[in-house]
């Protein structure tokens, strides 16, 4: 309703707060909503978080318990299956669908933990190195060189033959080892933003160098790190996958997918169920990372906001 020259007029219902500014948030989850892909895979990972947290309380059996009198029991709709072993059992007798549930909780730990590590390395340093130049940026910058120059896998698998398996151990080297994808990122961002009015402005106003840096470079700088991250965490799952496989990553004694996979290998011809679902989920939990990171792209470049 308005009020003017002693006039009373009203707007249609619905339409009395259509001037306000929609809060951010709204606007995310909308355009989440309109992505269907994204959104899939947004809940795939909802639901995903809850199954690892909630692992104690849903899982039908203990993921470690060996019995060998269950042993190789297939799903429990094919003959020989039994309802007590919904995925079957494997070549100790452990029942695969308790083992995938406590396995979630690893994969979700190794790929948020270690992009976390990975870009507090990457960020402070390339921060560092895009404000002060010259020779901190030439060493910072030199070191990422050499770094890209073996290829990951072997870096990765030296590492860890050096440091021995361990859950804190695979998480320090996959950290340590995509830290460059952020600091080259954060270099080029900063050697931009550095000349930018409100960086002078912040120096003459006599900020201290960590303030600029981190109040003032990093919040607008951001976006493409958070798509970097997103994507990171995916990669870093199939990476934990990879090692464990090999036997380099978190011990045996610890449930993961890429330890099912391992010792579902020797069993691919009696026993497809044994690698064909720790396959599976890692599948479909990377995918859910990916088609997000996809829209998180879109969303956060202005040119294709008008999209959303």
């Amino acid at each position: 309703m308005s009020s003017q020259s002693g006039t009373l007029s009203y707007l249609p219902p619905g339409e009395e707060f259509a001037d306000e500014e929609e809060h951010p948030w709204k606007i995310l989850f909308q355009s989440l909503v309109r992505v269907k892909t994204a959104f899939l895979g947004s809940l795939f990972l909802v639901v995903l978080m809850f199954i690892a947290a909630s692992a104690p309380l849903i899982a039908p059996h203990e993921p470690t318990k060996v019995d060998i009198s269950q042993r190789l029991h297939p799903p429990a709709w094919q003959m020989g299956g039994q309802a007590r072993n919904f995925l079957g059992t494997d070549a100790l007798g452990r029942d695969i669908l308790s083992r995938l549930i406590y396995g979630s909780r690893i994969s979700i730990i190794v790929g948020l933990s270690s992009v976390l590590v990975s870009g507090v390395i990457g960020i402070t340093l390339g921060l560092i190195s895009g404000y002060f130049r010259g020779k901190i940026d030439d060493l910072i910058m030199g070191f990422a060189e050499i770094q890209l120059a073996f290829p990951f896998i072997l870096l990765a698998l030296t590492m860890m033959t050096v440091l021995g398996p361990g859950l804190m151990n695979t998480i320090v080297v996959l950290g340590i080892s995509r830290w460059v994808a952020y600091g080259r990122v954060v270099r080029g961002q900063v050697l931009v933003a550095r000349e930018m009015e409100y960086v002078e402005a912040a120096r003459a106003l006599g900020y201290p160098t960590y303030r600029v840096l981190f109040y003032q470079i990093l919040p607008n700088i951001m976006s493409p790190l958070i798509i970097i991250a997103s994507f990171a965490v995916a990669g870093n799952i199939i990476s934990e996958a990879s090692l464990s496989f090999l036997g380099l990553g978190v011990p045996p004694s610890i449930v993961t997918w890429g330890t099912m996979l391992s010792e579902g290998r020797e069993y691919l011809r009696v026993s497809w169920w044994m690698a064909t679902f720790p396959g599976l989920a890692i599948m479909v939990t990377v995918l859910s990372i990916n088609l997000i990171g996809d829209w998180m792209r879109d969303y956060l470049d202005p040119r294709g906001r008008k999209d959303f």
